[in-house]
């Protein structure tokens, strides 16, 4: 009687499962399927870097403590691969499921990266730049958006985000069996919402394609392939670096190219340079939050991420 009252009282005990996600988009989705069982925790804070964030020991017992573990990969945050060595729960890279529809860097962006490839061959050989130190930052930077490499940002895709859901939704199945049928019927209404604002955002962006925009990184391929929209250029330089004349001309000179258009920066910094290559040209700064840091974890969350974006765009493109 008492072990049956001590198994009655672990279970008890274990009613909710410990779901972590790297970045917060990933805690959305996660958010969508768990529903009302439970609440996904995310390890980055607002404001931090999927590319370059060091983890604290608090982040470590986390990793150690949950049941599932959820992030895009080695092509975004390269800096859990070790951490996750040994890990006892269930990890899974995002990336590497089936069905995926994965886009990489490619002859569409080339002239884009040989132009940051002028930007960085003029930092080298430029007098007044500060720091051998920024070079590297933004040689790291390119590093990650080199010509083959996978565009990890793959969540701004709402096909993929479907089959996400889908795995979570399998994985909290199996490990809370008594609410599986909760989570399917989760996963099954989270697509069948995405249906619904596919359709509206489509219909509501027709009208932007072919509008110039610029940004600072190319971080938008999915959304933009999803809506029918491509940005005319990404001005991809480090925010802590103030680039050579002759560079800070030839982007103003695209932008007089453009004539009126938008400039997006991400939150939480809009780069220095934003306001330099501007002034004085009909081009309006607006900001675009890929990883939805404003955004309330809820069922619908990554709905509003998707909207928040499109919102973005319409409110500065009209």
């Amino acid at each position: 009687m008492i072990l049956l009252c001590l198994l009655a009282a672990a279970t008890q005990v274990r009613a909710e499962v410990q779901l972590l996600t790297s970045i917060k988009p990933l805690q959305l989705i996660a958010a969508a399927v768990q529903g009302d069982t439970g609440k996904p925790d995310v390890l980055l804070p607002p404001g931090a870097s999927p590319h370059h964030y060091a983890l604290r020991p608090s982040d470590i017992r986390r990793l150690r403590e949950a049941d599932l573990l959820y992030w895009i990969g080695p092509d975004l945050e390269n800096f859990l691969g070790k951490p996750l060595e040994g890990r006892s729960g269930t990890s899974l890279a995002v990336q590497s499921l089936p069905g995926l529809s994965l886009r990489h860097y490619g002859d569409e962006h080339e002239h884009e990266h040989e132009h940051e490839h002028e930007h960085e061959h003029e930092h080298e050989h430029n007098d007044d730049h500060p720091h051998d130190d920024d070079v590297k930052q933004d040689h790291d930077h390119d590093h990650d958006h080199r010509p083959g490499s996978l565009d990890a940002h793959l969540w701004l895709q709402p096909a993929n985000a479907r089959v996400i859901a889908q795995r979570i939704a399998s994985d909290l199945a199996s490990l809370d069996p008594d609410h599986a049928q909760r989570y399917r019927d989760n996963a099954k209404a989270f697509s069948a919402r995405l249906d619904s604002l596919e359709r509206d955002l489509r219909g509501r962006l027709a009208s932007l394609a072919g509008k110039p925009y610029f940004v600072f990184h190319d971080t938008y391929g999915y959304f933009e392939s999803a809506y029918g929209l491509a940005h005319a250029g990404v001005f991809s330089i480090s925010a802590d670096v103030q680039p050579g004349a002759r560079h800070v001309a030839q982007m103003r000179e695209r932008l007089k190219q453009a004539g009126p258009s938008c400039v997006f920066s991400e939150p939480p910094l809009q780069p220095r340079l934003a306001q330099t290559l501007s002034a004085g040209l009909p081009v309006k700064l607006a900001e675009l939050d890929a990883l939805g840091a404003a955004i309330p974890v809820s069922t619908n969350g990554y709905e509003q991420l998707l909207e928040s974006l499109a919102g973005a765009l319409e409110s500065c493109l009209r």
